[in-house]
């Protein structure tokens, strides 16, 4: 339910997004999968010990949301969920995204690896959050396709 304020509904989506996070992690709980991660998956570990071979410079192009599974950046693993639900530190970026994308504002393109069918992000975990809570099916991006390395 939106009250037409727009820091007033980015505070409340900030906090339903932050609501759904932890009833996520208690349902896991309560399920018995604590091994099951809730952080976003590494471009580390997907690739494994060898470095990947670069096949394309950066393109600009829309992708879909849910092929953004994970991240680049270690630290961003565990700070964000597999949905790129927000954590509390983020709140006051998170709701200055929100409102410009409410209002329609142009925002630069995230940067993603590409990995197979899949993408990491390196820059814009924010932004791919905001698109999830606004209900985005696609964001634009500036990938780089990644090979792994041959062995």
């Amino acid at each position: 339910m939106e009250t037409g304020n727009l820091i007033i509904d980015a505070q409340a989506a900030f906090s339903r997004q932050r609501r759904r996070g932890r009833r996520e992690r208690m349902r896991r709980r309560l399920l018995r999968r604590p091994g099951q991660s809730h952080g976003l998956a590494s471009l580390d570990a997907a690739l494994g010990a060898s470095p990947p071979a670069v096949r394309g410079v950066a393109a600009l192009e829309a992708i879909a949301l849910e092929s953004i599974v994970g991240t680049a950046e270690p630290v961003k693993a565990g700070a964000f969920d597999r949905r790129f639900r927000p954590p509390t530190t983020s709140r006051c970026r998170w709701e200055r995204l929100w409102i410009a994308g409410r209002r329609g504002a142009p925002v630069p393109p995230i940067s993603v690896y590409r990995l197979g069918g899949e993408h990491f992000v390196s820059d814009g975990h924010h932004r791919v959050s905001v698109a999830h809570a606004l209900g985005m099916a696609a964001i634009d991006a500036e990938v780089i396709e990644l090979a792994p390395a041959a062995t």
